[in-house]
């Protein structure tokens, strides 16, 4: 198992990038090609001596955050690590890649490099989101912020396909975020997304509102890109807000300070649930190829476990069932009309 890992993508690269390849090549066992110029990740690898498992391959710069054409940068500038790290996987060098870089040259490359599989209009961003008894997957979070109701269909099918393959949720339940449980609620998307997917192949149980999300009604929530990337960036603030008001509220009070000891195995098992960097990543899913992109300010702990997640994705076949499973689908619709 090779991960291909972008060492240029990220607000804190190459630093945190290396230093989380070296965690993850220690902690799981695998080999990581470091993509980026040699001159700037070499340096970074040597503090850790001769690392085992892990390599260099020479690249160009990143495609940075503040670059307004990233389609055409993406397209002219091949030498760019994002680029080559996907030549990577999809030349079978790689089984997957990692990176924190700007999403949409992630998402630009990798639909020029590897491709999008049969059957699928527009990749989606897929995260995954905790609740009490387990994880619900939602996507898209910010690929796609504008949608056509057969995306948001194709979004349920590869979120389902993700769900039983790589967390093992057969006939996982989907659901479609909205403003109402009803079906006449919501915009004209939503109002016709519901009817496909009600007579598409999903086990598809109706709307759900935001606040039944982290519930653990459905195991899948589609919405177009725009809406849930502000669902997602809210629920990250509220998350960032509840550490710092229970940090606020700990240190205000030597009482509670000795109480904190006490509960200091609970609150740190609460919490953790909360921090993006326990989540490794969010996949890009559509394409051929296992791809996770981490948060941009990624460290090396959330650097680890986004090789971490690209991992288990590469291990268990998602690509191949997800070509499969949607492939067969798309020629089902095109046998019928």
């Amino acid at each position: 198992m090779k991960i291909a890992l972008d060492a240029m993508g990220g607000d804190k690269a190459p630093l945190e990038i290396v230093k989380g390849a070296v965690l993850a090549a220690q902690t799981y066992g695998v080999e990581i090609a470091l993509v980026g110029p040699s001159e700037i990740v070499g340096p970074e690898l040597k503090k850790y001596g001769h690392p085992k498992g892990i390599s260099v391959v020479e690249a160009g710069e990143a495609i940075h955050m503040q670059e307004d054409e990233i389609v055409k940068a993406v397209r002219s500038r091949r030498d760019a690590s994002i680029n080559v790290a996907h030549h990577l996987v999809r030349d079978g060098e790689a089984q997957a890649l990692v990176s924190a870089g700007n999403t949409g040259a992630v998402m630009a490359s990798a639909i020029t490099v590897l491709g999008r599989i049969r059957g699928i209009e527009r990749p989606a961003v897929a995260t995954l989101l905790p609740y009490n008894e387990g994880r619900v997957l939602l996507l898209d979070i910010g690929a796609n912020p504008e949608c056509k109701p057969s995306y948001l269909v194709q979004f349920a099918q590869m979120g389902s396909v993700y769900m039983e393959k790589v967390i093992g949720i057969v006939n996982p339940r989907v659901a479609l975020l909205n403003i109402g449980e009803e079906s006449v609620k919501g915009n004209d998307l939503t109002k016709e997304a519901y009817e496909r997917l009600t007579d598409s192949n999903v086990n598809f149980i109706g709307n759900i509102e935001g606040v039944e999300v982290h519930k653990g009604k459905a195991e899948v929530v589609v919405t177009d890109g725009f809406t849930g990337n502000i669902a997602v960036k809210v629920g990250e603030g509220l998350a960032d807000y509840i550490l710092e008001q229970v940090s606020a509220v700990v240190k205000s009070s030597p009482f509670f300070i000795a109480a904190s000891l006490l509960m200091r195995p609970a609150l740190r098992k609460a919490l953790k649930r909360l921090q993006y960097e326990e989540y490794g990543g969010a996949y890009l899913l559509g394409v051929n190829g296992v791809v996770v992109i981490a948060h941009g300010r990624a460290d090396a702990s959330a650097i680890m476990n986004a090789v971490r997640v690209a991992k288990i994705a590469a291990e268990s076949g998602l690509i191949e069932t997800m070509r499969e499973s949607l492939g067969h689908h798309a020629h089902a619709e095109a046998t019928a009309t």
